[in-house]
């Protein structure tokens, strides 16, 4: 007799187990009223609309002619949107692209997931997660750090020098032989940016966002918080400017903040926003990658029970500000 609860607990638990997972979908489109933040963005300026499909545009950068590419994890595919909004797969041979970031001589680097999309089944992947170059040919730069995986990878930069910094929970710095080190500690990272000169890195913590002065080497020291906003929100893509201004994509919008860490303002989003990217004509476009899209039947995209919603918008919006010229990203 005192073995029939724990059979019963075993066969509750074995049946939770079997039940689909209950994703969020996401938030409908908006309508959002932009005001002006000085010397940033027009009262009054609009979104356009660049792209929508049902599943991600994520880690985007923008590219030399006016376009921008997209990391699309589902699909194994790293799509180029050019400046007339016409969209086309670039590189076919990714596993898992997050995000996107160029190298100093044309390399295209992703940081990959792989198999592990928690709406796949992440379970049975074998495949570990890395940091890979893409072009001319892929090849993995990096797929474990002391023996341990990387983990589900988040967002990739590289600097002029050859160094790569990703997140993964962490921040972390691949220099040019190859090697992985940590930087930081008690940070939960996502979005990653440098500034215009390459002396200091800059990442998402929560809702701040920490910086370290960068090395001769490459490593990174004197963590400190550089900023937050007043928004609201955790912090997730980061694009900079010209003068060194941040924007930080949350779930109220794109924050911006001066190039000293001060608020200055927010820009509203039709949709949460997830990764941010200057380009267009001289990088006076913002192109914003969102959460949720309109499917052909004019109604929002959703999903069934167990299958998460990856559908994304992508918008672009002109600027008082103009993109940082002197990097992709």
């Amino acid at each position: 007799m005192k073995s029939l609860p724990l059979l019963a607990l075993a066969s509750c638990l074995f049946a939770q187990a079997q039940q689909p997972r209950n994703f969020p979908q996401p938030e409908p489109f908006k309508q959002v009223a932009v005001t002006q933040i000085p010397g940033i963005i027009a009262a009054g300026s609009q979104w356009k609309m660049a792209w929508q499909g049902t599943a991600t545009a994520d880690g985007m950068a923008g590219t030399k002619d006016g376009g921008i590419l997209f990391a699309q994890e589902q699909t194994n595919t790293i799509f180029k949107l050019d400046k007339n909004d016409k969209v086309s797969a670039f590189l076919t041979n990714p596993h898992g692209p997050g995000a996107v970031a160029f190298g100093p001589k044309g390399q295209i680097y992703s940081v990959e997931r792989t198999c592990t999309d928690p709406g796949g089944k992440p379970d049975e992947c074998k495949e570990p997660t890395d940091v890979a170059v893409l072009n001319p040919a892929r090849k993995v730069l990096a797929d474990s750090i002391n023996g341990k995986g990387l983990g589900r990878v988040n967002d990739v930069i590289a600097d002029r020098k050859g160094n790569i910094y990703y997140t993964s929970g962490g921040l972390f710095h691949l220099d040019a032989q190859g090697k992985v080190t940590e930087i930081g500690s008690n940070l939960r990272t996502n979005g990653i940016m440098l500034s215009t000169d390459e002396k200091t890195l800059y990442v998402t913590n929560g809702p701040v966002i920490a910086a370290f002065d960068l090395q001769a080497d490459g490593s990174g020291t004197n963590q400190r918080e550089f900023g937050k906003w007043d928004g609201g929100g955790n912090g997730d893509g980061m694009a900079i400017d010209s003068n060194g201004n941040l924007y930080v994509t949350t779930n109220a919008g794109i924050q911006v903040l001066s190039a000293q860490g001060k608020y200055l303002g927010l820009i509203p989003t039709p949709r949460t926003a997830i990764t941010v990217t200057f380009s267009g004509p001289k990088k006076k476009l913002m192109y914003a990658g969102t959460m949720g899209s309109i499917g052909a039947d004019g109604k929002e995209v959703r999903t069934g029970p167990g299958v998460r919603n990856v559908a994304m918008t992508v918008y672009k919006i002109p600027m008082l500000s103009q993109g940082f010229s002197g990097r992709a990203k």
